[in-house]
């Protein structure tokens, strides 16, 4: 039997693995670039953070009831032995992230390349599959450097995401060809730009934050985490995991909380009180040991207060405005900064035409897909690879 993969990424490679451990299979990967495994060498800011300890369904958005068979299957353990079976040592980190003990993306895509070529996979690179269609005996492939036929096919081209590491539109016009519908895509775990250009002055700045997003008054999601300042908007885990749901809808506004742990009163008691100790003091230095300088003035100016006034002259009612300025900083979203910088695509082919437990299409016999060309996508930190492994592990073990 030869199954024929389409997409050298992290679905596809695991897939191709799990699929020639069986015998009596030839696999084929074909893969469009000059090398597999590119946007994975990439991930993590190349270090790969590969998977999650706290993986479960309520950590992706999509069918819970599609996601689960897979996560069950293949969860997080089951990943890191695999991976350790592999050759690869793994570390996991404090907030429950693991990478490779090498802190070396590469090290993941070598283990991988070694895996597969090591069980006899057929890895063709510079191979794009330009369209493929049912035949009586299987498929028949068109590439870019020839015919190929199948008697199975996986579809784990990726996503629309990072279009300079790999990703692109293939995976989805080739699934639609073969009688598949896909979601509307959008960019997810992206950088968001916000009206105003306020941020600018932040330029560089992180703080820990919490973030409520509002659509038409109402709120529709909320994160506490780390925000970075951009000369466009603003950046960091917090704002990747909260950029599908600002995204969402038309002119959201991102509500942060730049003292998360203390209350209005509590940060205008603490105003006060530095007011009657050093009245001398400017107001610039207001939140000096409670916010970033540059954060704190700010918050000042907002208020309308003088950056060079007196502390001494404070009011009971600046010193609430004050804190009120800095627990509700608000920023409209105009967009992200697009597909080219987002590390996944939400949206996808529709997961209700595919089999949870084999990945096989319900649409199309003997066709599977795996990875982010579906509607599956997770927040940050380890689950968008996990569902990578998991899915590809599903479709590879079944065809």
């Amino acid at each position: 039997m030869t199954i024929a993969v389409a997409g050298g990424g992290a679905s596809g490679l695991m897939a191709a693995i799990r699929a020639a451990e069986k015998p009596g299979r030839q696999v084929l990967l074909l893969e469009r670039q000059a090398r597999v495994g590119r946007k994975l060498a990439a991930t993590g800011n190349g270090r790969c953070n590969l998977t999650n300890i706290n993986i479960s369904a309520e950590r992706y958005h999509g069918s819970t009831d599609f996601i689960l068979p897979a996560l069950q299957k293949t969860d997080a353990d089951g990943a890191i032995k695999l991976f350790e079976s592999l050759g690869l040592l793994c570390a996991v980190e404090e907030d429950g992230r693991v990478y490779p003990y090498t802190d070396q993306a590469n090290s993941v895509v070598d283990v991988l390349r070694f895996a597969a070529v090591g069980r006899g996979v057929s890895v063709r690179c510079g191979c794009e599959v330009l369209a493929a269609r049912r035949s009586e005996n299987g498929f028949e492939l068109e590439t870019s450097t020839g015919a190929v036929t199948a008697d199975k096919l996986i579809i784990a081209c990726g996503g629309a995401a990072g279009a300079r590491l790999g990703g692109g539109m293939s995976g989805y016009r080739l699934l639609e060809k073969l009688g598949h519908s896909c979601t509307e895509l959008r960019p997810a775990l992206v950088q968001l730009k916000t009206e105003g250009g306020e941020t600018r002055a932040l330029k560089g700045v992180r703080a820990e934050a919490q973030l409520n997003i509002f659509a038409g008054g109402r709120q529709i999601a909320e994160k506490r985490g780390e925000v970075q300042f951009t000369d466009y908007g603003v950046s960091g885990p917090a704002v990747f995991d909260i950029s599908r749901d600002a995204l969402s809808e038309k002119g959201t506004e991102i509500v942060l909380d730049l003292l998360c742990r203390h209350s209005e009163d509590e940060i205008s008691g603490m105003l006060l009180r530095r007011a009657k100790e050093w009245p001398e003091l400017s107001f610039e230095n207001a939140f000096a040991g409670m916010l970033h300088s540059r954060i704190g003035v700010m918050a000042v100016k907002r208020c309308g207060l003088p950056p060079a006034g007196r502390l001494g002259d404070m009011t009971d009612g600046d010193a609430a405005r004050l804190a009120a300025s800095a627990k509700h900083l608000k920023l409209k979203v105009t967009g992200s900064m697009g597909f080219d910088a987002a590390q996944v695509t939400a949206g996808g082919i529709r997961t209700d035409e595919f089999d949870p437990y084999t990945m096989e299409s319900r649409i199309c016999p003997g066709l599977y897909a795996a990875g982010e060309v579906l509607d599956v996508d997770g927040d940050c930190g380890g689950f968008n690879l996990h569902w990578a492994w998991a899915s590809g592990l599903a479709a590879g073990d079944s065809v």
